[in-house]
């Protein structure tokens, strides 16, 4: 991990830029951070693009700081300066093309869209958080935070370190990876903005149904995708208080 730009801010939090194998990503420390008092570790997920997501992937890194955690991001496959994907961008277009025409995105479409980024950025995200977990400051327990829902259920299910997964049903999730909800176990907390267009509102619910985890919970609001009401973003604060301390 190569860090390229680093900048205190208000509270004394530390935002470090970064670079790991080619991945693009920022790190936001506490300044309670030390190595002889190492914080728990949020993984804070995005829509993709880095550079346009970095107000609010920073209010969040600040809140996150609040509370007492650290917390990390990095860039999607796909986006922001990265190369593009082919298959990706094609789906993309064909998804778009559905929603116009007032269609279901077919079962194709959005593994086509979903899969490939789940395969590279699933890794990646496993490889960060060997790096960040090595630094003296930053000691886990470890949770996931919002991005793309199939990104997080994959990495809930095959990361050990993870022991808590706040996730938005703001994207849509391919059959195969509601299947793999079935190996979660961990506490999951899901925000579901009832009146979100760009969601499949079924698909949310049955990828709900299917998390193994003894304590799950769905807080299902009115209102469209960024209509998040402060309330809940307070639960799923205190979500993250339960389990991270």
């Amino acid at each position: 991990m190569h860090f390229d730009s680093e900048a205190r801010l208000d509270g004394g939090v530390l935002r470090r830029g970064f670079t790991h194998d080619e991945v693009p990503g920022v790190l936001w420390t506490p300044a309670s951070a030390t190595s002889s008092a190492p914080v728990p570790l949020i993984l804070l997920g995005h829509p993709g693009g880095l550079r346009r997501m970095h107000p609010r992937l920073e209010a969040r890194a600040r809140h996150c700081a609040g509370l007492g955690y650290a917390a990390a991001t990095v860039e999607l496959p796909g986006s922001g300066e990265r190369p593009s994907i082919a298959v990706v961008e094609r789906a993309r277009t064909d998804l778009r093309q559905a929603i116009a025409a007032g269609e279901r995105p077919s079962d194709d479409v959005v593994d086509r869209l979903i899969l490939p980024l789940v395969e590279q950025a699933v890794p990646e995200w496993r490889s960060v958080l060997d790096a960040v977990l090595e630094l003296p400051e930053v000691g886990g327990p470890v949770a996931i935070s919002g991005g793309v829902i199939a990104v997080g259920v994959r990495l809930a299910a095959v990361e050990p370190r993870i022991v808590a997964a706040g996730l938005f049903a703001g994207s849509y999730v391919p059959r195969s990876i509601i299947e793999q909800a079935r190996l979660v176990t961990v506490p999951v907390h899901v925000l579901l903005q009832w009146d979100d267009r760009g969601n499949d509102r079924q698909m949310a619910l049955d990828l709900f149904d299917a998390f193994a985890s003894r304590e799950k919970t769905l807080q299902a609001n009115t209102g469209g995708h960024t209509g998040v009401p402060q309330f809940a973003a307070d639960d799923a604060s205190r979500f993250f208080a339960r389990h991270l301390g």
